[in-house]
């Protein structure tokens, strides 16, 4: 007879809520201050190197922080010597990835996408304001977003991709030697 577990799991928290902190707060400070600076300056090149600043601090942090320790994954893109464009792509083992807090990946997935989605909102509104040198400021912010979201999706195909083949080279042996063991018995 199975057992049941009568007592509900405790909710599951934030495994890194410094790195989570960090990896929404540049997000939402290029936003809010690109944002609230229409309000407050009139200084053009101010709200540019600020808001393009954050981004790019966002960008940064992402890349190089919170998606290693969120989601296991790291990303690069490198030109090798016959001047091409190469991605590189790391990610954790399998056991490491399957123990990733599943908070920490849905919080670092979901601001990555919504980030991009709001940038492309707020270009709709530049275009209906007839603001062409506010979509400068969006075209940086937003380019730096989907980079992000470029390299984390393919790194995340990669890392599936490492762990399919890895179950397949590890049951195809698993298999030979039962076989093997089952032949030389006989």
């Amino acid at each position: 007879m199975a057992s049941v577990d009568l007592n509900p799991t405790a909710v599951e928290n934030y495994a890194n809520p410094k790195t989570c902190f960090f990896h929404v707060i540049f997000k939402a400070a290029s936003l809010a201050f690109y944002i609230l600076s229409a309000l407050f300056v009139s200084n053009f090149v101010i709200i540019f190197v600020v808001t393009v600043l954050l981004a790019a601090l966002d960008f940064w942090v992402v890349k190089n922080v919170s998606g290693r320790i969120l989601v296991g994954l790291r990303w690069w893109n490198e030109i090798n010597d016959l001047g091409e464009s190469v991605w590189k792509f790391e990610s954790l083992d399998q056991e490491s990835l399957a123990r990733m807090n599943k908070k920490d990946s849905w919080l670092f997935w979901w601001t990555l996408y919504l980030t991009a989605a709001l940038w492309i909102v707020l270009a709709i509104f530049s275009l209906i304001r007839l603001q062409a040198d506010y979509l400068l400021v969006i075209g940086v912010c937003l380019t730096l977003s989907i980079a992000n979201i470029i390299g984390f999706t393919k790194c995340r195909k990669d890392a599936k991709q490492k762990i399919q083949q890895f179950a397949s080279q590890t049951i195809a042996s698993q298999f030979s030697s039962t076989i093997q063991s089952a032949f030389s018995v006989v």
